[in-house]
């Protein structure tokens, strides 16, 4: 078993006795990028279901999968860990979704039921849905804007990029970064600028917004949506977390799963 990975290994070679890849599990996999809530929901259906099981998360596979394998060691800058899942995804383009699926579980301790966070994008949530026929999908999405305030209100190291200076146009630079203009209406953007009233500091508020759109040029979770919502309603559920409570977005996912499902 790997030490990074508790209780799960990768193949070759196949499962053995006490044994199961994790493509051939029933899963229930969240969907979404940084910020939309998902560890948040995590911690609320886990509170629902205390025989609920959460597998190593989308960054301890990524790490031990993906980043160790190419980089020879732990990468904490997100611009550098996308180029490196990127060159990952050229090589195996289901991502995250096949890395995860080709995992091997230890019965014996992954007993069910299984919950993993998460996966992102089109490629990756295609990818599962055509290949795992056992896998459930939650997606969770939420505004970009809203996903940057998320990020400036938690503390989190990982949610790092290399450090850059501001100058005394934080609105202009906002707006120069890649891809801003198409993702922030103006006004958003002016909201953003004025984060820095509410004291969060420049630096802070252009590197949570230049992680937002890294995300979104490398996966597009309206995307991924759409996909889900042209699967079977048993199969996927789509839910907006700027509307919703964690605990709505749980009681949510519980009614879909319905009575005696394993959620």
């Amino acid at each position: 078993m790997s030490a990074a990975l508790a209780f799960l290994r990768a193949a070759p070679p196949p499962p053995g006795p006490g044994e199961r890849q994790l493509g051939t599990c029933p899963l229930t996999v969240l969907v979404g990028v940084t910020g939309v809530g998902k560890s948040t929901a995590l911690a609320a259906l886990q509170g629902l279901n205390r025989g609920m099981q959460v597998l190593p998360d989308r960054r301890e596979v990524t790490d031990a999968v993906m980043i160790a394998p190419l980089a020879g060691g732990p990468v904490r800058d997100r611009e550098e860990r996308f180029a490196l899942t990127a060159r990952y995804r050229r090589e195996h383009p289901g991502g995250m979704a096949q890395a995860l699926g080709a995992l091997v579980a230890d019965t014996a301790h992954w007993t069910g039921p299984l919950v993993f966070d998460g996966l992102r994008g089109l490629d990756e949530v295609r990818y599962a849905a055509q290949t795992f026929a056992a896998w459930r999908f939650v997606a969770l999405g939420a505004p970009d804007a809203v996903r940057v305030r998320r990020l400036l209100g938690r503390a989190d190291a990982f949610d790092g990029v290399a450090p850059g200076r501001t100058g005394p146009d934080l609105r202009a630079e906002l707006a120069a970064l890649p891809g801003a203009p198409e993702v922030f209406t103006e006004a958003e953007l002016d909201a953003l600028a004025a984060l820095v009233t509410q004291g969060h500091a420049p630096a802070e508020v252009r590197a949570k917004t230049s992680i937002v759109l890294s995300e979104r040029r490398h996966y597009d979770p309206a995307a991924a949506e759409a996909f889900l919502r042209t699967l079977p309603p048993t199969r996927a559920l789509v839910l907006d977390t700027d509307r919703l409570s964690p605990a709505e977005v749980a009681a949510a996912t519980r009614r879909w799963a319905g009575p005696g499902e394993t959620l």
